[in-house]
């Protein structure tokens, strides 16, 4: 979800879109040049994944050639693409669109690359109709971020729990400082943020008028409606998110270890990371899966199996390991994800939560999109529009299909 805060340009180029085949000036008919795609043109794994792929390609014995496309035209370019069967050898995508890139039979499945000693809900995410098309070197998710002082000032420990969440946000609400802040945003953003609550509480994309989304629902509109979470928070990414809690304006709030980097340059601010609550003591904390995910073009088997060996590189401990570190991720491999929590505490809760998230995609496929939208207008016309949880979630489910 780094990609939504980015607020990456969409200036559409002409030699992006004008690009033929691969893109990269190189042809399906050279085995010992490979091409890749990704869209970090503005984020900090741009210099990052470069030197990966090279490191990786070196091992294999091939050049690897790396393009950049605006996030805006990627997905438009790798269809267009898929459909000449002209993918690139790799590419980079953001876990969701998975299933609409592999529908069109343009990759290749990873039948012969193996994934022992990844998270196997990673795995899980990059399926399609049973088979592994994409494999992630490393996710991101959603924790809760607190602020150490102001909870010592208050005598309070971190919630475990959606009533002592609810609790904690209403006792440290004071003036224009609220106790809660998340992302309401009506984007993919609003949904992604809501889901850890939704998943948590059973509820299941499939069903989103159920009674357990409606409870999952009512506690974001209870925080707002009592004041213990801003009305602002329909129009907040988590990027405004971060930045309220970082002018101590918000006490605790739901974001990724993206936010790590911004938030460890403000000296004064002392805070801490636990699993999203729950709303009991016996459920499990369900936090979707972030990032992106490897895949491999169709073109002829002696490229293929070379880019699988790329990509068995890149899946390695010690490079998932430097990958996550560059984009503030946490790795698939398990022993690198334990190593990477050793070293750095403060992604612990991310690391704990891996093992029990899931693919947004994992229930609907293709169809996620549209049930996405339905979700996050669900949550606008709850915390914005006045409706109850039970009808912003009927009107959600009708327009879902």
């Amino acid at each position: 979800m780094r990609k939504l805060a980015a607020a990456f340009a969409v200036t559409l180029t002409a030699v992006a879109l004008a690009a033929c085949g691969n893109g990269t000036g190189s042809t399906k008919d050279d085995n010992n040049t490979l091409t890749e795609i990704d869209y970090y043109e503005a984020a900090p794994q741009n210099t990052q994944l470069p030197k990966l792929l090279d490191e990786c390609g070196a091992q294999v014995g091939v050049k690897v050639q790396h393009q950049q496309v605006p996030r805006a035209q990627f997905m438009p370019k790798l269809l267009q693409q898929a459909s000449s069967r002209s993918l690139p050898d790799l590419a980079l995508v953001d876990n969701p669109d998975l299933p609409q890139l592999a529908a069109t039979g343009g990759l290749v499945p990873l039948k012969d690359l193996s994934t022992d000693g990844l998270y196997p809900s990673i795995v899980a995410a990059g399926k399609y109709k049973g088979d592994t098309y994409g494999i992630a070197p490393g996710v991101n998710g959603l924790a809760l971020y607190y602020n150490k002082d102001l909870f010592t000032q208050a005598n309070l420990q971190p919630p475990k729990t959606w009533d002592e969440l609810t609790a904690a946000a209403k006792a440290l609400t004071k003036g224009t400082r609220y106790g809660m802040a998340f992302s309401a945003v009506g984007t993919e953003e609003g949904s992604f943020q809501f889901e850890p609550f939704f998943w948590t509480a059973g509820a299941s994309l499939s069903k989103l008028d159920s009674p357990e989304a409606v409870k999952a629902l009512a506690l974001w509109k209870d925080l707002v409606e009592a004041k213990a979470a801003s009305k602002s928070v329909v129009t907040w990414t988590q990027a405004d998110v971060n930045d309220q809690f970082m002018a101590g304006n918000a006490v605790m709030m739901v974001n990724g270890p993206w936010q790590l980097p911004t938030l460890n340059k403000k000296a004064d601010l002392k805070f801490g990371i636990v699993p999203i609550p729950i709303p009991s003591p016996t459920a499990k904390p369900v936090t979707p899966l972030g990032g992106e995910m490897w895949t491999v073009g169709h073109s002829n088997p002696q490229r293929e199996a070379k880019a699988l060996s790329v990509l068995k590189c890149l899946l390695s401990q010690d490079k998932s390991l430097e990958w996550s570190k560059a984009a503030g991720y946490i790795p698939s491999n398990q022993a690198a994800a334990q190593q990477l929590a050793q070293s750095d505490p403060q992604l612990s809760a991310f690391v704990e939560e891996v093992a029990t998230a899931q693919a947004r995609t994992a229930e609907l496929g293709t169809a996620y999109p549209k049930v996405s939208e339905a979700l996050f207008n669900a949550i606008q016309a709850c915390l914005a529009g006045g409706k109850s949880p039970e009808e912003a979630l009927k009107a959600a489910q009708s327009a879902a299909g």
